[in-house]
């Protein structure tokens, strides 16, 4: 019984959002009501000592990163660069390969460090841009950002600095290079089938005559610029460059400056207690911050005129959409950590335990828990924090290598992560203006690609013997 609340509680979130009804809404009603059918004198403490404390404390660490990276966005739209960028990447690769270039732009950017939240920002108005000059549906866009920002560079290649990549190497000490040949065969099998996949439906839809779709009726379309003569691309690319390098400078520099933590008092008047910063959890937050402040920066040095003419209504549409992503993402966090919290989730960690086979134990494990939670580095974390010396035992007795522990966890988070209650798909289809209904099936073809890279990677191990 306490494995069907937990499952009724996913499937109710799962149907809300994919109908269109507020995650902000629903989360907590489903979660709060899983807890009620477990134990329904725990529902007020829940709520607050849980869903909210979680809910809240990822708004704490991550809203200033989806603030800065809408407001990134927006002037990157309206100082004419997206489009700058767009007229040159037609001339280069040609408009109907526009699916291509978006891939490629949201790869570049999370390999260097880019958060995928703030990729979503700043790379949805080249895409806006760049499909509605190649008349490819708007619809196609949340997938192929989606392929780009999401998969590959997210947990496979060897190196990528996202938290997916990071999380394993405190379990099997391990480094985010390990698997090297495993993780690029892996990379380029998502990307290979991916871009199939995308290239097959943007050939059905010209074959049925559909373009783009009526700007009266598409919502969160990016404004038209008025600016009059375009920037030259490489200036409109200096933005987008500078916050992948500045990201990676300050990673470095932070810790170096700050030190392993830092405190400080917080009043002036009484004898407050001082407030301490682990700087080594939130470094790359801050990071990500300053770096998105340099490409601000660089967008306002470059663009004055055009950006200062808009400048007021632009960022009042931006900080709402950042407020909408925010709290949706946050809300399934804190669903998240409800759900980790009862037995019913026990139930499901302890009968994927029962699968014999190390690495395929691992991958299903861990890809259902990231499901179940919403969340790819949460739901990882649970599984390695509570599996992660049976994974190694089993895998020491196998002569299994922990590196490919560590790209098979890695990557199997990054799967069916991605079901329609995932906080970073309705961050998609919030900044994007489309429904569930409209551009989920793309996501959710992108999402078995990638679970599937996963057993193909598992497979080429036990031929090849690669790392």
């Amino acid at each position: 019984m306490s494995f069907l609340i937990v499952l009724a509680a996913l499937c109710f979130l799962m149907w809300v959002a994919y109908r269109g009804y507020s995650v902000i809404l629903f989360a907590p009603i489903a979660a709060l009501g899983a807890v009620f059918l477990t134990d329904p004198g725990l529902v007020a403490p829940m709520f607050t000592g849980l869903f909210m404390d979680k809910m809240v404390g990822f708004l704490k660490l991550y809203f200033p990163v989806f603030l800065l990276g809408a407001v990134f966005g927006k002037l990157i739209e309206v100082s004419g660069f997206s489009k700058s960028i767009v007229a040159a990447t037609i001339r280069v690769v040609g408009a109907q390969r526009a699916m291509l270039a978006i891939v490629l732009v949201c790869a570049l950017l999370t390999y260097g460090g880019v958060s995928l939240f703030v990729v979503v920002f700043a790379v949805y108005p080249f895409a806006a841009e760049l499909f509605r000059q190649g008349d490819i549906p708007k619809r196609l866009i949340p997938g192929t950002i989606a392929l780009g920002a999401f998969t590959f560079t997210m947990d496979a290649l060897p190196g990528t600095p996202q938290i997916q990549n990071i999380i394993p190497t405190t379990f099997f000490k391990t480094d985010t290079w390990a698997a090297p040949v495993l993780g690029t065969v892996g990379g380029l099998f998502i990307l290979a089938f991916g871009l199939l996949y995308l290239e097959w439906r943007r050939r059905v839809a010209l074959r049925a005559g559909e373009g783009y779709g009526d700007p009266a009726t598409l919502l969160n379309e990016p404004s038209a610029f008025t600016g009059g003569r375009l920037a030259n691309p490489f200036i409109a690319l200096l933005p987008l460059l500078l916050v992948g390098i500045s990201n990676k400078v300050f990673t470095m520099l932070i810790p170096r400056f700050y030190g392993t933590e830092h405190s400080f008092v917080p009043a002036v008047i009484g004898n407050p207690a001082p407030v301490v910063q682990e700087v080594s959890k939130i470094a790359a937050i801050w990071a990500v911050q300053g770096a998105l402040l340099v490409g601000i920066l660089c967008v306002l040095a470059f663009a004055w005129k055009p950006v200062i003419a808009s400048f007021a209504e632009g960022t009042k549409s931006a900080i709402g959409g950042a407020l909408l992503a925010a709290m949706n993402t946050a809300s399934e966090y804190g669903f998240g950590a409800v759900i980790a919290a009862l037995p019913g989730f026990l139930v499901v960690a302890n009968a994927l335990s029962a699968i014999p086979n190390p690495l395929v134990n691992e991958a299903i494990t861990v890809s259902a828990l990231a499901g179940i939670t919403g969340s790819a580095s949460g739901g990882m974390s649970i599984a390695l924090a509570a599996m992660a010396e049976t994974f190694i035992a089993n895998a020491q007795a196998a002569g299994i290598p922990m590196e490919v522990l560590h790209r098979v966890a890695s990557m199997a988070s990054g799967g069916m992560d991605t079901l329609p209650h995932n906080g970073a798909v309705i961050t998609l289809l919030a900044v994007t203006g489309l429904t569930h209904r409209q551009a989920y099936k793309d996501i959710f073809a992108i999402t078995l690609i990638k679970t599937t890279a996963v057993f193909f990677i598992i497979g080429v191990f036990y031929a090849t013997g690669w790392v």
